[in-house]
């Protein structure tokens, strides 16, 4: 069998060596996605990549991953790789790590890296340890759209989901049938009706922010943007998505019979979710964050039960065509065919809690840090709604195919920072072969090269890689939001997935977003907070520093520190 990979040349894997396998190859895959903190070992010899994968290329299997002699073997041939280039063994050991601050390397240092060495936008990985495991990766328009649309070739591995399953089974980490009967249900709350609704309840959380909170102030500091965007997120999903409206004055009032705000218990919930994935119930009560951890899910629990039973209970029989209620319609017993059980509808619930704050939040606050990064394209931006809003009047629904800039803005910092899946084990989307198949791609230099997908083998839609490629992105690393106000790749784009499993809620996402931006920018200006220990840092280090990430359900800010200062009203 002859196969060729990342150096374009094609290779008889019954005569595996010599010094054309000698390219250097890595990845970020954890082969346990129960364990997503487990670092994985990664082999970066070509020698050695082959020699854990001859076996299944020739005859469609992997190879026992727990075979002695297989793991044995492999490591010894790379460890001739090792001593055989004469480079240190340390260099061809690439684990997961984290820097001090506990985030990731930047994701504009490291998304296009592995590609531009490869010359090839689809390389192969494979893990050394606890088990040999086979991925790929794909940064290929072309091969991502045939994946995405091929459901029955390319399934989504729900195992790897289970961190989201703990309420209930759910729309997310589903497939087939079930999944087809969670989006029957929950398609019709995401109607353009909707959507004017969560522009409308957008635009008046934004007025009450700017009247019964920073009313008065000219100039308000935040430490991290994501204490100002996670609210706003919550209050815009609880209103229009859950019909639960939470004023400002009563985000922090906590409730009889709780020991958390609802606000505080999601938080902990989606940024420490791994905790409780990984630390076994009996254990979490060791420190004070697993306990925090461990009252938050129970907190979370009960305002979700809550809610289904003030909203069953209630008297006042309203027409809802909101989220909550397709949920509670297919939880009645005479709603007809497709039901959830309670553990379905409360797993549903979180799903779309999680997805309708969490995400919007962490874009927000990117976007927010990279308008005060670049004050020119903030003062662009600025014209442009200004030049719509003249009137003084508040932006409106029908209105919002106007808010051209604001949505290259939002587009342009979901290329950079797209709200994928984002643990130490994957940044991306993942998928798996359901049968022994191909996918083709395209070198740097134009030339077709067709790459062997065994049954099994892991993929992953490596969406920063794709939205890096200078195949489909002039200058990708830089923050260019004119790039989508004219004729843009959209295959090379895909923040909210593609095809069948696309989201189901990216206009009530961008809706919501476009409001929150639009609004906030016609009022304030935003900068990067002076600090004194950050004096002396370069425009580069600011950057890295602010827009620094680690892994969460989504990609996490770190630290976004923020200052918004009022506008001059006679220019407004």
């Amino acid at each position: 069998m002859s196969i060729t990979y990342q150096d374009d040349k094609s290779h008889d894997l019954t005569n595996v060596g010599g010094d054309d396998v000698a390219t250097v190859f890595a990845c970020r895959h954890n082969p346990l996605p129960s364990l997503p903190w487990l670092p994985s070992l990664y082999l970066r010899s070509r020698s050695a990549f082959y020699t854990f994968s001859r076996g299944f290329l020739n005859t469609g299997k992997q190879p026992d991953p727990f075979s002695p002699f297989t793991s044995v073997y492999s490591m010894f041939t790379m460890l001739i790789d090792v001593v055989g280039s004469k480079q240190r063994i340390g260099e061809f050991f690439t684990p997961y790590t984290r820097n001090r601050s506990g985030s990731q390397p930047s994701i504009f240092e490291q998304a296009s890296q592995l590609y531009e060495v490869f010359g090839c936008d689809i390389h192969s990985a494979v893990s050394a340890w606890p088990k040999t495991t086979t991925s790929l990766l794909l940064a290929d328009a072309v091969a991502i759209k045939e994946v995405s649309s091929s459901r029955s070739r390319f399934p989504k591995p729900v195992h790897h989901y289970a961190v989201l399953s703990f309420f209930g089974r759910n729309i997310v980490a589903s497939e087939g049938e079930e999944w087809k009967k969670y989006r029957k249900i929950s398609a019709p709350a995401f109607s353009d009706r909707n959507n004017k609704m969560v522009w409308d309840e957008t635009v008046k959380i934004m007025d009450s922010l700017f009247k019964d909170v920073w009313g008065g102030q000219e100039v308000i500091i935040v430490d991290h943007c994501v204490d100002l965007t996670l609210p706003i997120a919550l209050f815009v999903i609880g209103a229009a998505g859950f019909g639960r409206k939470i004023s400002w004055k009563d985000d922090d009032t906590l409730p009889a019979g709780h020991q958390m705000t609802f606000k505080g218990a999601l938080h902990i919930v989606t940024t420490d979710i791994f905790i409780k994935l990984i630390v076994p119930d009996r254990a979490l009560g060791l420190t004070k964050r697993m306990r925090n951890v461990k009252l938050a899910f129970k907190e979370l629990e009960q305002y979700m039960a809550e809610m289904i039973k003030e909203r069953q209970s209630s008297l006042k029989k309203e027409t809802r065509h909101d989220l909550f209620t397709s949920l509670l319609d297919a939880n009645d017993i005479d709603s007809g065919e497709a039901k959830l059980t309670v553990s379905e509808l409360i797993g549903n619930i979180f799903i779309f809690l999680v997805a309708g704050h969490e995400t919007t939040a962490h874009t927000l606050c990117f976007t927010f840090a990279l308008l005060a990064l670049y004050p020119d394209e903030q003062e662009v931006l600025y014209r442009h709604i200004q030049s719509l809003l003249a009137s003084g009047k508040a932006p409106t629904y029908e209105n919002m195919p106007l808010f051209t800039q604001s949505m290259a803005v939002f587009y342009e910092t979901l290329r950079l920072f797209p709200p994928v899946e984002s643990s130490p084990a994957v940044t991306g989307i993942p998928k798996e072969s359901a049968e022994d198949t191909t996918l083709t791609t395209t070198d740097g230099e134009g030339n077709k090269t067709v790459v062997a997908v065994p049954k099994g083998v892991d993929i992953t839609i490596d969406v920063p890689g794709l939205h890096y490629n200078p195949r489909y992105w002039d200058d990708p690393h830089s923050f260019k939001p004119s790039r989508f106000l004219g004729e843009w790749p959209r295959d090379a784009f895909l923040p909210f997935s593609a095809g069948a499993r696309a989201c189901l809620g990216r206009k009530f996402f961008e809706t919501e977003g476009i409001a929150i931006l639009t609004m906030l920018v016609f009022q304030y200006k935003i900068e990067v907070k002076e600090e004194p220990q950050f004096a002396g840092e370069t425009f580069e280090q600011r950057k890295t520093r602010v827009l620094a990430a680690k892994p969460g359900i989504t990609l996490t800010p770190v630290r976004v520190p923020l200052v918004f200062k009022i506008r001059d009203q006679k220019s407004i």
